[in-house]
């Protein structure tokens, strides 16, 4: 084993996270939490993966599913095609392989959603196969390990990334090393005021040899985020002595695809000046403002390339022509239609709304 092997791996078995998909016979249970990890934090996870594995019990009732059943469980982790590929993947696996997750990594690889970081840590913790994993913990602790000056998220710096990995891993102690490696970067090794005092590696770490543990990893520098604006109608009509209210779905393939929304575009001056002429383009829906209840809310959130605030009018509709992909629906199902964190908020503030 490697000289830091040892120290890592007792480190560990002392010290190791207690989570709900450790030790889990299932090995669906381990693919569900590494599909909720990647790019979530454990303490988010959590509560997902305890819902999730209620609803879904194994990978069957997962295939069985309807997409906004999977849509709405996932509701509010975000990354919203996670779900989407775990779906496919999990019919794939049932119509394919019997319902059991395939021992080969090349077709760990194949499945939808899955990536080499993700293949790598489902074929060592559940199969105890010797592959390392390459996750945003251990990137960083392995550019600390090895002083590695390369930027973590080039091309260079992860191909030596991935070198380190390959060449450091202990054979036959995979499962148990990646899993140690994830613990120190998540309680130890974290991204500012690493905790070396208190780490096992801190005699390997040629980093902190040197003095620049602050300054690993190395990343290359973010563009600059956009910032939109979007105008969005509220529309609430009573129809059969029931509460309706028009919602529209975004397409099936791109941000927050299949997800359902209040029908909105954007703008480039004045939100209210713009609302009507933008939905009129957007969906081919005619409305008018109500004047002096305006906006409902004022929502703003970051996605991952871009930030966007979104105002939300109260609007009656002025015809009754329409785009397909507008649908009313019952005021009171708004919970039953998976939403984005913007939309959700605006349901919120919908449902609680006296003037409704």
């Amino acid at each position: 084993m490697p000289h830091f092997s040892t120290h890592l791996l007792n480190w560990y078995h002392k010290n190791k996270r207690t989570l709900p998909w450790r030790g889990h016979r299932n090995p669906y249970a381990v693919w569900v939490s590494e599909i909720m990890l990647q790019q979530t934090r454990v303490e988010t996870v959590i509560p997902y993966f305890k819902k999730w594995m209620k609803l879904f019990p194994n990978v069957r009732a997962l295939a069985k599913a309807s997409e906004r059943e999977v849509l709405n469980a996932w509701e509010g982790l975000g990354y919203y095609s996670r779900a989407r590929n775990f779906h496919k993947a999990a019919k794939i696996v049932v119509d394919e392989y019997g319902g059991k997750l395939p021992r080969d990594v090349d077709e760990l690889w194949k499945l939808p959603g899955i990536g080499r970081y993700t293949a790598g840590a489902l074929a060592s913790i559940i199969f105890g196969i010797d592959e390392p994993a390459l996750d945003g913990n251990l990137k960083r602790v392995y550019a600390r390990l090895f002083d590695v000056k390369r930027p973590v998220n080039s091309t260079e710096g992860e191909k030596l990334l991935w070198k380190i990995a390959y060449e450091n891993l202990p054979k036959g102690r995979a499962a148990d090393f990646n899993q140690a490696l994830m613990d120190l970067g998540a309680t130890v090794c974290v991204p500012k005021n690493p905790r070396c005092e208190v780490c096992p590696l801190a005699r390997d770490c040629k980093a902190k040899a040197r003095g620049v543990q602050h300054l690993r990893p190395v990343k290359v520098a973010k563009k600059i985020v956009p910032h939109y604006v979007h105008a969005a109608a509220v529309i609430v009509e009573r129809i059969a002595n029931s509460l309706y209210v028009l919602l529209a779905q975004r397409p099936s393939k791109g941000l927050l695809a299949g997800m359902w929304e209040f029908p909105s575009a954007r703008v480039e001056g004045d939100a209210a000046g713009e609302v009507e002429s933008a939905l009129r383009a957007a969906y081919r829906l005619k409305v008018r403002m109500k004047r002096g209840l305006y906006p409902l809310a004022v929502v703003e959130h970051t996605y991952s390339h871009f930030k966007v605030t979104v105002y939300a009018f109260r609007c009656d509709v002025s015809s009754k022509a329409m785009g397909e992909n507008l649908k009313w629906i019952r005021l009171k199902d708004l919970g039953k239609y998976p939403m984005g964190k913007v939309d959700r908020a605006i349901a919120r503030k919908v449902k609680s709304d006296s003037h409704f």
